[in-house]
C-alpha cells in the first residue's frame, strides 16, 4: 500500500511539474500547493528506502526526531534562505505548514503500518 501511495504520488508531482516546465494551466492552488505537501512524503521516502538497504534492516523506521529536522530544514532552506539570495524563490508560510502536512502524513503511515 505504501509503495502505491509513493509511486502515486511521484506520479501526481511530476505531471505538476510537466505542466509547468511546458506553461500548461493549472489551477492556482495545484500549481502553488500540492508538490510542496508532496515534497516531504516523497524525500523522507527516499531516505527511508536507502537507510533500509544500507542498514539491510527492512522494518528500520525514521524517528520523529529526525523527520522534524529535516522538514525544518526544508522550511528554512526553500522558504526563508532561498528567496534571500536567488529572485526565482519566495517565502511562503503556508509551505512550511505544507512541508510539515506532508510529514505528518508520512509519519503516521509509517508508524501506524509499523505497529501492525
Amino acid at each position: 500500500m505504501r509503495k502505491a501511495l509513493f509511486y502515486s504520488a511521484l506520479s501526481i508531482a511530476a505531471v505538476i511539474y510537466m505542466f509547468q516546465q511546458t506553461g500548461q494551466a493549472l489551477p492556482s492552488w495545484v500549481n502553488n500547493y500540492v508538490n510542496d505537501f508532496l515534497t516531504l512524503p516523497l524525500v523522507l521516502g527516499i531516505c527511508l528506502f536507502v537507510a533500509r538497504k544500507i542498514k539491510g534492516d527492512k522494518q528500520l523506521q525514521l524517528p520523529l526526531p529526525l523527520i522534524l529536522t529535516i522538514t525544518a530544514f526544508y522550511c528554512f532552506y526553500f522558504e526563508w534562505y532561498l528567496p534571500q539570495h536567488n529572485d526565482r524563490y519566495t517565502g511562503d508560510v503556508v509551505d512550511c505548514l505544507l512541508y510539515f502536512a506532508g510529514a505528518t502524513v508520512f509519519y503516521l503511515l509509517h508508524s501506524v503500518d509499523h505497529k501492525k
